[in-house]
């Protein structure tokens, strides 16, 4: 793959990522350490990644609802790892709609066929093919995702090309509950007045400089980072918005209790304005493209230098 060739230039010190499928998962492992899997099985509601492990190998996303680890928070069990739907697609709520979820119009998204895996001495990368199914088991979309992986002493880095199409007509209506989505550790999460338990460290920067979720919630920009400390260590995760995504740049819901999300849709929640009206229709046979970089990284976004690599990122590098 061309864009894989040109991301390897970029990072001439990667270490080797192997990626091993089993019944319903691929596991990835980065210069031989852990660092998540993909998990897309018939037990689930939609795909996603979990958890995310820093290049020290520490834990960087809340584990829950999928492990229960003490001292975590246990809400919003529909934030599993990194994942990316919509809480409106014709009505129909692929955001929170965990089968523990009582009420509303829940959809699936569905695996079609095996996803592919590629291992290399430099990177890896998997590509999987989706169905979004209403209750009834109509298809209102089909995804196709491409996910490669990378990584060094410091960093790890994680590339997402979503490219979604209509099967029939198609709205995603205009509501925060989306879209592409990480939820942080505990301990990483915005320290606020209500916070109880484990000790809260983290704070929300985006490219313009402003800082905590007051500051950043509901507002448009290339890029967020998140960055606290995670058992003694300086650590952080940034979402990158590529320059030729839907209506960049996004807006981000992002959220002092660890959600940590990109989205376009909800222009009347961010905006706080009933009047705007955020949702974008699709035709038949149209599509959607999505492209998004994870990048785990130490220290905290100045340090780790996030604004020269989303200007990378943006050149194609």
């Amino acid at each position: 793959m061309k864009w894989i060739s040109v991301l390897l230039l970029a990072w001439p010190l990667a270490a080797q990522v192997q990626l091993t499928p089993s019944a319903g998962q691929i596991r990835i492992e980065i210069g031989g350490q852990a660092f998540s899997t993909f998990y897309f099985g018939p037990e689930t509601t939609k795909p996603y990644l979990h958890p995310l492990r820093s290049a020290s190998g520490k834990i960087m996303t809340r584990q829950y609802p999928m492990e229960q680890v003490e001292g975590e928070s246990r809400d919003h069990p529909h934030h599993r790892g990194l994942w990316f739907t919509h809480g409106d697609v014709n009505g129909i709520d692929f955001w929170g709609n965990e089968l523990t979820q009582k009420g509303g119009n829940k959809g699936r998204v569905v695996v079609v066929g095996t996803p592919l895996a590629k291992s290399g001495a430099r990177s890896g990368w998997l590509r999987a093919r989706f169905q979004w199914k209403d209750p009834s088991g109509k298809v209102l979309l089909t995804e196709d995702r491409k996910m490669s992986f990378r990584g060094d002493a410091k960093l790890r880095v994680v590339d997402l090309d979503i490219t979604l199409t209509a099967v029939e007509k198609v709205k995603f209506g205009d509501t925060k509950e989306g879209v592409f989505a990480i939820r942080m550790a505990t301990p990483l999460e915005e320290p606020t007045p209500k916070s109880k338990g484990v000790t809260r460290t983290g704070k929300m920067v985006n490219a313009e400089g402003l800082e905590t979720e007051k500051n950043v919630w509901g507002k448009r920009s290339a890029w967020v980072d998140y960055a606290g400390e995670l058992e003694g260590e300086k650590l952080g995760i940034a979402i990158l918005d590529h320059p030729t995504n839907p209506k960049h740049p996004t807006y981000w819901h992002s959220r002092s209790y660890g959600l940590f999300a990109a989205n376009i849709f909800g222009e009347k929640d961010f905006l706080r304005d009933a009047t705007k009206d955020g949702s974008v229709t699709v035709e038949p046979g149209k599509t959607l493209r999505f492209r998004y970089r994870v990048i785990i990284h130490t220290g905290d976004g100045k340090s780790a230098d996030i604004a020269g690599m989303y200007q990378k990122f943006a050149a194609g590098k």
